[in-house]
């Protein structure tokens, strides 16, 4: 599973405006609802149903928000930007500005685990983060987010 599977650039977000989680994960969701035909409600109550057992803010700026559901045919992601960190509850008390939601089919499996294993190894790197950080150009955070996982799975 390549990062570019499971994003386009109409699933980057460059640049998004909100102040707090919730208002974050409702502009996901609603982005979600676009990308996969689902229903904005349906993904909105997933991905806050998955925070009530612990929060997605995985420290440094970082949140891999993510949930199953039962009409999607393949996994989704979204990538957003956000102009200004929220908080997000992390880990590490630190605000989120970088943020990769990953939506799978319930029967998904291994390869939503493998997904979110590939995302996190991915935004784990300091230099990719600062450089995504550095644009609001929706092309090259595709590029940037493709690139660097092709070379680190190389």
């Amino acid at each position: 599973m390549e990062i570019a599977d499971l994003l386009n650039t109409e699933s980057i977000i460059s640049s998004m405006k909100v102040t707090s989680k919730k208002q974050t994960l409702q502009e996901l969701a609603q982005r979600a609802a676009e990308l996969t035909g689902l229903k904005e409600r349906l993904i909105f109550d997933t991905l806050l149903e998955r925070e009530r057992l612990g929060t997605t803010g995985v420290g440094r700026g970082i949140a891999i928000p993510h949930g199953k559901l039962a009409d999607l045919d393949h996994l989704y992601g979204l990538f957003a930007r956000l102009d200004e960190p929220v908080d997000f509850d992390a880990i590490d008390d630190q605000p989120v500005d970088l943020i990769f939601l990953l939506l799978a089919p319930e029967s998904a499996g291994a390869d939503h685990l493998k997904a979110l294993a590939r995302v996190s190894r991915l935004l784990r790197d300091n230099g990719t983060c600062e450089k995504l950080r550095g644009t609001d150009d929706p092309d090259a955070i595709f590029a940037l987010l493709s690139d660097a996982a092709a070379h680190r799975a190389a």
